[in-house]
């Protein structure tokens, strides 16, 4: 194990929040090797096909989230490792004037390809779950990407 090796696995974690955030699908599909399983929560993926897919279903414009991952613990051997994060998250779906905030432990495992570091799984387990209705906050205004957010 060299520090680069985990630099380049917290990189990758990285890119996997980011590109799910702004949802770039193609760049989202790239963190994982195709045989990759993950599990929300319950929420389970076979495979990327099945992972990406759902996503891409699932995480659409007007939907605006949030996922932050803090405090790697990252353990690697030669070409596997596994990774735990402490995951802290928002969704907020204007339209249906739903939020959902939480916190979860992420639990990762990751191989060594020709192209880099890669999820082979991924999932999390909550530690807490709040949701409620914007129209509970009278005052409540969201701005999203592109929106001018200075008064």
């Amino acid at each position: 194990m060299t520090s680069s090796d985990v630099d380049e696995i917290c990189r990758l974690k990285y890119r996997y929040l980011r590109t799910l955030d702004t949802k770039q699908w193609d760049e989202f599909e790239q963190c994982f090797v195709p045989e990759a399983t993950g599990d929300y929560n319950g929420l389970a993926f076979a495979d990327r096909s099945a992972l990406v897919g759902y996503m891409r279903e699932n995480v659409v414009e007007g939907m605006i989230t949030l996922h932050q991952a803090h405090h790697p613990e990252i353990t690697v051997e030669g070409d596997r490792a596994t990774g735990h994060w402490y995951l802290q998250d928002k969704v907020i779906v204007e339209v249906f004037r739903f939020v959902l905030e939480g916190a979860a432990i992420y639990t990762d495992r990751y191989v060594r390809t020709p192209a880099g570091w890669r999820v082979a799984h991924t999932g999390y387990r909550r530690t807490y779950e709040m949701t409620w209705s914007m129209d509970d906050v009278p005052s409540l205004k969201i701005s999203g990407p592109g929106s001018h957010t200075h008064v």
